[in-house]
Parts: C-alpha cells; sequence; structure tokens
C-alpha cells in the first residue's frame, strides 16, 4: 500500500535539519571540508536542492507546515529558493561553536507538538541522516503517522533509515527543474 492510500486526504509536514543535509552535501564534495571551522563558520555556498525535496514531500499530500532549523547567518545565500518554497526560517544560535543538537531537539519538540495538536497531518517527512531522530520515529509511530525520511546515502545512519516507514536518499531524487544550474568555465 502507498502513503498516498495510507494517508489519503491528510496534509504533510515537513521539518528540515537544513545544516545535516547541507554539511553532508559539503563532506560529499570534499570530505573534512566541513569540520573545519575555518570553513563551517563563513556564509555557505548553496548546495540543496531545496525544491527537489519540497516536491518529494508534496508528492505525499499538501503541505501544510514547511519548517527549517538552522543558524541561518551562515546561509543567506538559499535566501530565494527558502522564500519561493514558503519554509518558515527557525533561526539557532548555538552557545558555542562546537554545540550539538539544538536543531535536533527544536525540530523533535516542534514535530511532536504539532502531531498533538493537528490532526489532519498524516506524514511527518525530516530531513536528516541523524540517528537522533529515532526516538521521535517510534513516538509518530504511536501517533499512527507516516514518517517519511530523506538523508544522504554516506551520511544516513541505517537505524534511522530503517526507523522510517519510507527513506529516500537525497542522491537518488529527480533534480529539479529550479535547481541552479552550475555556471559553464
Amino acid at each position: 500500500m502507498t502513503i498516498q492510500a495510507i494517508d489519503a486526504g491528510r496534509s504533510v509536514a515537513l521539518y528540515w535539519d537544513f545544516e545535516n543535509l547541507h554539511a553532508s552535501l559539503c563532506e560529499d564534495k570534499d570530505p573534512g571540508a566541513y569540520a573545519r571551522p575555518d570553513n563551517r563558520f563563513k556564509p555557505q555556498e548553496p548546495l540543496v536542492d531545496v525544491q527537489a525535496v519540497v516536491d518529494l514531500a508534496a508528492s505525499f499530500g499538501p503541505l501544510a507546515i514547511n519548517r527549517a532549523y538552522c543558524n541561518w547567518q551562515f546561509f543567506a545565500r538559499y535566501r530565494d529558493v527558502l522564500m519561493h518554497n514558503a519554509i518558515e526560517l527557525h533561526q539557532l544560535f548555538p552557545p558555542g561553536g562546537a554545540a550539538k543538537n539544538g536543531a535536533d531537539i527544536r525540530l523533535c519538540l516542534d514535530a511532536m507538538d504539532d502531531v498533538g495538536r493537528q490532526v489532519h497531518i498524516g506524514t511527518v517527512v525530516v530531513v536528516s541522516g541523524d540517528s537522533d531522530f529515532m526516538p521521535l520515529a517510534h513516538k509518530l509511530r504511536a501517533a499512527d503517522r507516516t514518517l517519511v525520511g530523506v538523508g544522504m546515502r554516506a551520511a544516513t545512519n541505517r537505524h534511522w533509515a530503517s526507523s522510517c516507514h519510507h527513506f529516500h536518499y537525497y542522491d537518488t531524487l529527480p533534480p529539479s527543474a529550479l535547481a541552479e544550474v552550475p555556471a559553464a568555465s
């Protein structure tokens, strides 16, 4: 049975652990580069095909929620595509350069709050390869919601992927028509 058949007439909530996907793409392009402070804490070049992920999520039903969590001071170059897709941005200022899990915690809290208040949400899409979302998977299953994960194959924890009802590897998504085409050299 397809997701569409399971959740017919219900809406989709899309939650982005944005920096997780961006960092995975950076690491795929240049291993070890994102971990260096001189690279992580500077304006980031757009690598994420935001539209491709939004298109995937919209294939499961109408998007009711589209939120992305990140320290946006370094991701301003995504501005146009984020605004085009009406993504609600949640700014997270980490208390230190090595701060971890702020986006994960906030995303999980918001997802559970939304599922509890919005009964029309049938499918939850989480964009991350992080195993920190496994407890969220358990709670969403208990709440009778369908969970779809999206992450980079090389950076996705296999236990997280298997805890989702369906998992899509970002690397296999068809590129969107709106994806930026690299300039010819």
